[in-house]
């Protein structure tokens, strides 16, 4: 095919290849780029050039043998963060976003000041003894000890009770980055080559 050929062929198809573009494209590449994102999530890492692997979770080396231990980085039984990954396709764009509130910090890290009130101390406690495995409600605080102390301690119980105790009124917090979304050069590639492949499929209809 020559180039006036290859014209002709594009003039011939301008309604289609825009409908494409226009429409379909924005439709195709939202899913493609939500899959691919969410599917970081199972890989505990970002995709770009290669797998780039988060920090994992201090709870994944705690020993935890709760239901908490067992999901991986930034997953939970909720899984809140990785179903906030949505398309909102446009005429020849679509936009990729998270709305959950703590998405940024976890996407591009940072430091985070919280003040310390009595609630969070109290839940520090509680998230402290689910950490050592103390499951039943109805034990007193001697029984707790007790059972405590055949436990040994763990980095992620030791967070919870260094925050109950803490005398500061203020913590920084920092949260180390665990890209989830941005740029992708794997997800480039397999847009590109679905464009490619509508494309192809158009001129040979």
């Amino acid at each position: 095919m020559d180039i006036k050929e290859f014209a002709k062929q594009i003039e011939q198809n301008k309604k289609k290849l825009d409908t494409l573009m226009r429409r379909e494209m924005p439709v195709i590449a939202g899913r493609m780029a939500q899959e691919h994102f969410q599917n970081n999530f199972r890989q505990g890492g970002f995709v770009n050039g290669g797998l780039h692997p988060w920090p994992k979770a201090k709870r994944l080396s705690s020993g935890r043998t709760d239901a908490a231990g067992n999901y991986g980085t930034l997953l939970s039984e909720r899984k809140h963060l990785f179903e906030s990954i949505k398309y909102i396709p446009t005429d020849y764009r679509v936009k990729i976003s998270n709305d959950v509130v703590y998405a940024p910090i976890h996407n591009w890290g940072g430091t985070v000041t919280v003040t310390v009130t009595d609630r969070m101390r109290r839940f520090a406690w509680g998230k402290y003894r689910e950490a050592m495995g103390e499951t039943k409600k109805g034990a007193g605080k001697k029984t707790r000890k007790k059972a405590a102390a055949k436990r040994q301690p763990n980095p992620q119980a030791q967070m919870w009770k260094g925050l109950a105790l803490t005398k500061k009124k203020k913590l920084n917090i920092r949260i180390p980055q665990r890209q989830f979304i941005g740029e992708s050069e794997e997800l480039n590639e397999k847009i590109e080559k679905k464009m490619a492949e509508k494309i192809t499929n158009i001129f040979n209809s």
